[in-house]
């Protein structure tokens, strides 16, 4: 019997293909029904995030001796690193006179406020508590209980991965004025990609709805652009595991396994006025070639061409979804 993945190694991953004028293309309009994306919007919304909120890269939060400061859903989060390596986090003002703990420092793993040298060591004190935090090797999460009002969970929806040994990951970080739901109904719309995204998609079909049953998921053939008519031909499934989160899984074609995992983190409390959320967007590629021991290698120099290519997409799409808050609040969304 034939290795699949033998005889996917030994063919050449690109392909020559003519893409039509944009506005030749087939109209997408009628098959991406709003009934549609909002249905699968509201099955996202109902699943558990347990509290865990994406805050950014784990390799952001090294081992230097500045803190990692972020607001999340209004809450002000500090997070630093121990002696040991291990993740410390909790709000982010000092509990003696409010000081923003971001700008202190970390002395032998151990926070220093700026203000007057007060010593935090991840433990409780003086009522300060510290956040569940959770490192899953690609992504930094923390729990957040008054934010997320849901039953705890012990750990995040980590999303499957290919194994961390044979892939190369990157983590791309955007921000727009929107709320989360409007960046997963971005990510729920798969239609919009030749049309919205020509520079970087080539003959989008989607070939599978959650309607058609099986799996709650939507099943795409696209091609990737390369270069003039050189394109990347896969299959791309997207699918939705928590409420704030989209999974974009590669199932065939080249570098099959490959995630691109987009988390909508709030940084606004639950209705302000003026939300703003954060898109962290994880990349995590594998391929079964040769060749690929030399992307990993290669890795450190591959992370910002593969931030840059996420940040253009995502300028589109922060305006699709900014867009769609827009039209929300005001009462004006169609459908």
């Amino acid at each position: 019997m034939n290795d699949p993945r033998r005889s996917r190694s030994r063919t050449p991953p690109l392909r020559v293909r003519r893409a039509p004028r944009w506005e030749r293309q087939d109209p997408a309009w009628r098959e991406a029904k709003p009934a549609l994306i909002a249905q699968a919007l509201k099955r996202a919304a109902a699943r558990p995030s347990g509290n865990w909120y994406v805050v950014g890269a784990s390799r952001e939060i090294g081992a230097q001796d500045r803190p990692y400061g972020r607001t999340i859903a209004g809450t002000e989060v500090v997070l630093w690193r121990s002696q040991d390596g291990a993740l410390r986090a909790g709000p982010g003002e000092c509990p003696h006179l409010g000081a923003p703990l971001r700008d202190s420092r970390v002395v032998c793993g151990t926070l220093m406020c700026h203000w007057h040298g007060l010593a935090l060591h991840g433990g409780p004190f003086a009522g300060w508590e510290p956040y569940p935090v959770h490192d899953d090797g690609v992504l930094v999460w923390v729990r957040l209980d008054p934010a997320g009002r849901e039953t705890p969970l012990e750990r995040p929806v980590v999303p499957l991965r290919p194994a961390p040994g044979g892939a190369v990951d990157a983590v791309f970080t955007a921000t727009g004025r929107c709320e989360p739901e409007d960046v997963v109904a971005n990510r729920l719309d798969p239609w919009h990609g030749s049309w919205f995204h020509p520079y970087a998609f080539v003959g989008l079909r989607v070939a599978r709805t959650p309607g058609d049953g099986g799996e709650d998921a939507f099943a795409v053939d696209v091609s990737f652009k390369v270069a003039g008519r050189l394109v990347v031909p896969v299959r791309a499934v997207f699918t939705a595991p928590g409420p704030r989160t989209v999974v974009m899984r590669i199932t065939d074609g080249e570098g099959a396994g490959s995630v691109v995992e987009t988390h909508a983190t709030p940084l606004t409390a639950p209705g302000a006025t003026h939300p703003r959320t954060a898109v962290v967007e994880a990349v995590v590629a594998s391929s079964d070639r040769r060749g690929f021991a030399l992307a990993r290698a290669a890795a450190p120099a591959l992370r910002p061409l593969m931030r840059r290519t996420a940040g253009r997409l995502w300028r589109d799409d922060l305006a699709y979804a900014e867009r769609r808050w827009s039209l929300r609040s005001t009462g004006r969304f169609p459908g």
